[in-house]
C-alpha cells in the first residue's frame, strides 16, 4: 500500500506537533504532502521546516489538491465547522481537532456533509487512541472492576494569559478546551449514552468565558461521573474509575495518559522520543490517532469505531448543556437559538 498522504490545514502549534508525530510513524505509511494557511508565507515557512512539498495560501487550494488523501484540520474551534465542511464537500477525508465544532448543531451539520459526500470524518480526541485507553476498554469489557459506580476526572492548565482561551469570538473557555476531554472520558467508560441528569456549576472570567467548571453526570444504573476543569492553575490531570471489584487510577495527564494503576499493579506505555521540539507535552502521542485513521481508511470505513460520530454529537450535546447552565454562549449558538424560537412560535 502507498503511504497515506496528509494535507495539513493551518500552520499553528498543534499542526506542527501533529506533523512531528507523523514523523515517528513509518514513512511508507504516512506522508505530509501539503500545507495550507491563511497566509502563503506562513504555509511556505511551515513547508520548509517540515520538508512538505506543496504550500497553499488558502484552504480551498488544499481542498482541490488531487494528491491529498486526508486532511488534518488544526484551525481554531470557531472555524472547525466551515473549514471541515469545505474539505468534506471536496470529497476529502478529514481528521478534525477537538472539539469537533462549537455546538451539537454544527456537529450534526458536519456529519451530514460527511455522509452526503461518502467520506471519512473523525473528531481528534487523541486520548482514545493511547495504549492506556485501549487497556482501560479491555479491562472494562472483561468486567474486571465489577459493576461501575463512580468516575472522577480533573484537568487543568494555566492558560489565563492565552488570548484564544479568553476571547469568546475565538471560542474561548475551558469547557470546549479541556472539559470536553473529561466528558469524552466519562462517555468512553460508562458508554455512549445520554446521562439521566447533567448538573454544571462554573466561574466566569471577566471576558465572559468559563474559567473553572464542575460537571456532575448521573448515568443509568446509579453511576456517577464528577468532572472538574480549569484554565486558572495547573492540575495533575488525575482520573479514577471505581467499580464494585476494583479501581483504575490514572495519576496524571488523563487526556494523554501513559501510566495507569489497576488493582495495585502499575502499567506504563512510554511515548517514543520526539525527533523535534514540541509545543505541548505528550503531543508525540498524536501518532496514535493518525495510525488509527490510516487503519480505518484501509478498511474502507467512513467513521471510527473507537470515536464514532454519534458519540461526537453526544459529547457536544452534553457540553452544550453544561455551557447553558454555566452561562456561556457563542455566536454559533445564536443561529440555533433563533431557529428554536421560530420553531416554538
Amino acid at each position: 500500500m502507498p503511504p497515506l498522504r496528509w494535507g495539513i490545514c493551518a500552520a499553528g502549534k498543534i499542526s506542527h506537533d501533529f506533523v512531528v508525530a507523523l514523523k515517528t510513524l513509518p514513512s511508507e505509511d504516512h506522508k505530509a504532502v501539503a500545507i495550507a494557511a491563511r497566509e502563503l508565507t506562513h504555509a511556505q515557512a511551515f513547508a520548509k521546516q517540515h520538508n512538505i512539498p506543496r504550500a497553499y495560501g488558502s484552504y480551498k487550494e488544499l481542498a482541490q489538491d488531487p494528491d491529498v488523501d486526508v486532511v488534518y484540520v488544526g484551525v481554531i474551534h470557531t472555524q472547525h465547522c466551515a473549514v471541515t465542511i469545505l474539505f468534506l464537500r471536496a470529497q476529502k477525508n478529514v481528521l478534525c481537532e477537538k472539539p469537533l465544532a462549537m455546538n451539537a448543531a454544527q456537529v450534526r451539520e458536519m456529519i451530514r456533509a460527511a455522509r452526503d459526500n461518502d467520506v471519512f470524518l473523525m473528531e481528534g480526541f487523541w486520548t482514545r487512541f493511547f495504549p492506556v485507553s485501549d487497556q482501560i476498554r479491555t479491562t472494562l469489557r472483561q468486567k474486571a472492576l465489577g459493576d461501575l459506580k463512580v468516575l472522577r476526572a480533573q484537568l487543568g492548565f494555566r492558560m489565563d494569559k492565552t488570548p484564544r482561551l479568553l476571547e469568546k469570538k475565538l471560542g474561548g473557555g475551558v469547557i470546549l478546551d479541556l472539559g470536553c476531554y473529561c466528558v469524552q472520558f466519562a462517555s468512553m467508560v460508562f458508554g455512549a449514552e445520554m446521562p439521566e441528569s447533567i448538573v454544571a456549576s462554573g466561574l466566569l472570567h471577566n471576558t465572559g468565558v468559563d474559567e473553572t467548571v464542575a460537571i456532575v453526570l448521573n448515568y443509568s444504573g446509579k453511576r456517577q461521573a464528577v468532572l472538574n476543569c480549569t484554565m486558572m492553575i495547573d492540575l495533575p490531570g488525575e482520573a479514577i474509575i471505581g467499580g464494585t471489584e476494583g479501581v483504575i487510577k490514572i495519576p496524571d495527564h488523563m487526556n494523554s495518559p501513559t501510566i495507569m494503576f489497576l488493582k495495585g499493579s502499575r502499567w506504563e506505555w512510554t511515548l517514543p522520543p520526539s525527533p523535534e521540539p514540541l509545543f505541548f507535552k505528550h503531543d508525540i502521542g498524536l501518532r496514535y490517532e493518525a495510525k488509527h485513521v490510516r487503519q480505518c481508511l484501509l478498511n474502507g470505513l467512513k467513521e471510527s469505531p473507537i470515536m464514532p460520530l454519534c458519540e461526537s454529537e453526544l459529547i457536544a450535546t452534553i457540553t452544550d448543556e453544561a455551557r447553558r447552565q454555566v452561562g456561556v454562549s457563542y455566536e454559533a449558538d445564536k443561529a440555533v437559538e433563533e431557529h428554536q424560537a421560530k420553531t416554538n412560535k
